[in-house]
C-alpha cells in the first residue's frame, strides 16, 4: 500500500475551563493520496473546525500527528490553503487586489501576481469583475473570487470549510462543478466540510461522518464512481444506500444530543 500523501494519525484535542474538560476531537485518523477529495459531514459541535485549525497549524493537539508527504505539519501554519464560508474579501480592495493578496504578501509585484492568476480568473468567470469592489458583486461572484484567492496560495492541500453553504442552489451547483474541474486539473488534495449530504456524494472520493461528545469518526465511506460526476449519480442505488446510511448516522447523533 502506498505511503499516504496526507495523514491524520490518532489526533486528540481537549479544551478546559475551570469547571470541566471537553474532548473536541478524540483519536481521529484518516489518510488521503494526492489529488483525492474528502468531505467531512457531522452535526454542529463534532469538532470539524477544531480539526481544520489543527491541520492548518493554528493549534497544538494533545496527542497524535498530522503528516504531509511524511513530514509533520504540527504548528506549521502556511502549508495549506484555507477557505471559509464567509468570503472575507477586504472591502477596500478591488477583486483583482483581493485575488493577488497571497502573492503580494510574499513580495510578488501586482502585475506578476495577476498574470499568474489569469487562468484561474478566466475559469471562474471573473475577468470583467476585476476592477469592482466586493460590495459591487453578488454572493456567488464574491465566493468565486475567494476561491481564486485561495488557489493563489499555491498550496496543493486545501481546507474548504462550507465554502458554498450560503449560496443559492443554482450558484452552488455551478461552483461545485468549477471546483471539481480546477481540483482535477491541478491535482489538488481537498478536505471539504459540508452539511449537505448530496454535495458530499457529488464531489468526493471519500466521506467522513463525524459524531459529537467527543468529536470522532463514526464511519468512512469510499465512493468508487469516477469524478467528475453529474447529479444523475444521486439516483443510483449505491448512492441512495450510502445517503440513507449517512442520514441515519447523523439523525442518531442529533437525537442522542437532544
Amino acid at each position: 500500500m502506498p505511503t499516504p500523501y496526507f495523514e491524520v494519525a490518532h489526533l486528540t484535542k481537549h479544551f478546559s475551563t475551570d469547571e470541566s474538560t471537553v474532548a473536541a476531537i478524540q483519536d481521529v485518523s484518516f489518510s488521503l493520496q494526492k489529488g483525492q477529495f474528502l468531505s467531512i459531514l457531522g452535526p454542529s459541535g463534532c469538532g470539524k473546525s477544531t480539526l481544520f485549525n489543527l491541520i492548518a497549524g493554528l493549534m497544538q493537539p494533545d496527542c497524535g500527528d498530522i503528516r504531509l508527504q511524511g513530514e509533520s505539519m504540527l504548528l506549521r501554519p502556511g502549508l495549506t490553503g484555507y477557505m471559509l464560508q464567509k468570503d472575507l474579501l477586504l472591502p477596500w480592495r478591488t477583486i483583482a487586489d483581493n485575488i493577488v493578496l497571497p502573492k503580494a504578501l510574499h513580495g510578488t509585484r501586482r502585475q506578476a501576481a495577476l498574470k499568474s492568476a489569469v487562468s484561474d480568473i478566466a475559469a471562474c468567470g471573473l475577468r470583467d469583475l476585476l476592477n469592482r469592489r466586493p460590495d459591487e458583486c453578488s454572493g456567488g461572484q464574491r465566493q468565486r473570487a475567494a476561491l481564486v484567492r485561495t488557489l493563489q496560495t499555491g498550496k496543493p492541500l486545501l481546507l474548504l470549510d462550507e465554502p458554498f453553504g450560503a449560496l443559492d442552489a443554482i450558484t452552488r451547483l455551478h461552483l461545485q462543478a468549477l471546483l471539481t474541474e480546477i481540483a482535477t486539473k491541478k491535482r489538488l488534495t481537498i478536505l471539504f466540510v459540508t452539511h449537505d449530504v448530496d454535495e458530499a456524494l457529488l464531489l468526493s472520493d471519500a466521506i467522513l461522518v463525524m459524531g459529537t461528545a467527543p468529536g470522532r469518526i463514526l464511519r468512512q465511506y469510499t465512493l468508487e464512481e469516477p469524478r467528475p460526476r453529474t447529479m444523475r449519480v444521486l439516483s443510483q442505488p449505491e448512492f441512495i444506500r450510502v445517503k440513507g446510511e449517512i442520514l441515519t448516522l447523523l439523525d442518531k447523533e442529533v437525537t442522542a444530543d437532544a
